[in-house]
C-alpha cells in the first residue's frame, strides 16, 4: 500500500529549465511527484544573472528546496550538469543538517572527482567550433542551432553552464551515506573508469547501469529511466 507521496527534485542538464523534464512528469506514477528546480538565468528566472560558479549555483538549488515543505521524503535526480549538480545539492543539504534525500539518481556524467571533466574546455571554444560540440551532443534541435535570434539567447547560457561544469575542481569529502543509482548511454564519450568514479562519493553500493544511446539517451527511453527511478523509490515507500 502507497504510504505518501515522494518528491523528485530534477536539475536541468546545460542549456536546460524547469521544462527540460516534462515527460518525466507524463510518465511518472502516482506518488512520484516531479518538481525540476530552474536555474538562475533561463526560462522563468530569465530576469536572474547567470552562475558565476558552481558555489553559488549550489547555493541557489538549496536555497529553492528550503522553499518546500519540511519533512517530506524526497530524491533528487540531475542529468550531466544535472547530475553534478544533484551531487553538491545533497552534500549541501548534508552538510547543513537537512534530512538526506533517499536515493540519488546520476544519469549521462561521470564521478565528480574525474579528471576528464575538466579536459575540454568548450565554454572557451569560438562559435563554430563550439557548435559542432554542441551538434555532437545530440541534444538541441537544428532549428535552434540554424536560428541567429534563437542561438544569441541559447549560446551564452550553455557557455555558462559548461563552464560551471569544466572549471569544476573536486575536493574529496567525507561520503555520502546514500544510495546512488548511476545510468549512462553506451555511445557517450566517457570513460567506464570515470563513471565508476561516483563510487567514492558514497558509502553504499552503487546502482550502475546502462543503456542505449548517446548523451541523451535519457530522451530515447524515457519511460524505462522513470521506471528504474519509480521501483527504488517504491521500495521506501510501501508497507
Amino acid at each position: 500500500m502507497i504510504k505518501k507521496t515522494i518528491t523528485l527534485f530534477c536539475l536541468p542538464f546545460a542549456g536546460g529549465n524547469k521544462y527540460s523534464y516534462r515527460e518525466f512528469t507524463e510518465k511518472a506514477p502516482p506518488f512520484l511527484k516531479i518538481e525540476t528546480l530552474d536555474y538562475p538565468g533561463r526560462g522563468s528566472r530569465m530576469k536572474d544573472p547567470l552562475p558565476a560558479d558552481i558555489e553559488t549555483l549550489t547555493d541557489d538549488l538549496y536555497n529553492q528546496v528550503q522553499q518546500f515543505p519540511a519533512g517530506q521524503e524526497y530524491a533528487i535526480y540531475g542529468h550531466s550538469l544535472g547530475g553534478l549538480m544533484a551531487y553538491k545539492l545533497a552534500r549541501k543539504l548534508v552538510d547543513n543538517g537537512y534530512e538526506p534525500p533517499l536515493h540519488l539518481f546520476i544519469t549521462g556524467t561521470t564521478g565528480p572527482a574525474a579528471e576528464s571533466r575538466s579536459e575540454k574546455k568548450r565554454h572557451l571554444l569560438g562559435k563554430t567550433e563550439f557548435l559542432a560540440e554542441i551538434r555532437d551532443l545530440d541534444g538541441m534541435p537544428e532549428e535552434i542551432l540554424n536560428n541567429e535570434e534563437l542561438l544569441y539567447y541559447f549560446e551564452p547560457i550553455l557557455r555558462s553552464d559548461f563552464k560551471i561544469s569544466e572549471d569544476y575542481l573536486h575536493v574529496a569529502g567525507e561520503p555520502l551515506d546514500i544510495p546512488m543509482t548511476v545510468i549512462t548511454g553506451t555511445e557517450e564519450d566517457m570513460e567506464l573508469a570515470d563513471i565508476q568514479l561516483w563510487q567514492q562519493e558514497t558509502r553504499q553500493q552503487v546502482d550502475f547501469k546502462r543503456l542505449p544511446g548517446k548523451h541523451f539517451f535519457i530522451f530515447q527511453h524515457t519511460y524505462h529511466v522513470i521506471e528504474i527511478i519509480a521501483k527504488k523509490l517504491y521500495a521506501y515507500n510501501t508497507v
